[in-house]
């Protein structure tokens, strides 16, 4: 499903993110990107769904050439995936319902099948009874149940996740983790980059770790790996 060969990404301030990475990523795998801070985890990430360009080498997802996609072509690949952000990224004017409709709407679906979609998300979730209530009255665990809903609305069947559990306490961390694995259960491809390393031991799953830009291991079923 990904697959990237000899990537580089070299930023203008000298920095290296990727320094040759060879990987391929299986669909309906879930797989968990580690390393420390600065390492390449949100640079790795962003290549998949064309947010960065690698400056030398090839991301392709299901055999696109991402890198080589003009920019009126990054909507109709992006459909394809959901992202969530550890930020939520939520629209503060719109209520839990519209937050996730809106995904639906810049595609121009039909309003019933809106509201059949976003409904079936938010019982996922365990959200319904919270339809209507606005960002800012929902607590950070219920923001980011709102951001992974708009985030598979669409039925990606990709969905990546940057630090979904950074800013959570450890309790609301496995509620999150439990959303994630249901997405996965039904064949949904799962990039999460995390920190978190009771999740990582705990649930496992592939891990790819990376250092310096660099892929330095590769397990199935790996643990977390550092203190």
């Amino acid at each position: 499903m990904i697959k990237m060969k000899n990537v580089y990404k070299k930023y203008a301030n000298g920095v290296v993110a990727s320094n040759g990475i060879n990987i391929d990523i299986h669909r309906g795998e879930f797989v968990y990107v580690v390393g420390p801070s600065g390492a390449g985890k949100s640079t790795f990430i962003k290549m998949i769904y064309r947010e960065e360009v690698p400056t030398n080498g090839e991301v392709h997802f299901d055999n696109i050439n991402v890198g080589q996609l003009q920019q009126k072509e990054v909507p109709k690949l992006r459909r394809r995936i959901g992202v969530v952000f550890q930020d939520f990224k939520l629209l503060p004017k719109l209520n839990v319902y519209e937050n996730i409709a809106f995904a639906l709407e810049v595609i121009e679906e039909t309003p019933a099948e809106i509201r059949k979609k976003v409904n079936e998300v938010l019982k996922l979730v365990g959200l319904t009874q919270k339809a209507r209530m606005f960002p800012n009255e929902l607590s950070g665990g219920e923001q980011q149940r709102v951001s992974i809903a708009r985030s598979i609305v669409n039925q990606p069947e990709l969905v990546i996740a940057d630090e979904p559990t950074g800013n959570l306490d450890p309790e609301t961390s496995w509620d999150i983790m439990d959303i994630f694995e249901k997405i996965n259960a039904r064949g949904t491809t799962i990039i999460m980059a995390t920190h978190n390393k009771e999740v990582v031991n705990t649930i496992r799953h592939r891990v790819i770790a990376i250092e310096g830009g660099i892929i330095i291991r590769d397990e199935i079923g790996g643990d977390y790996g550092y203190e």
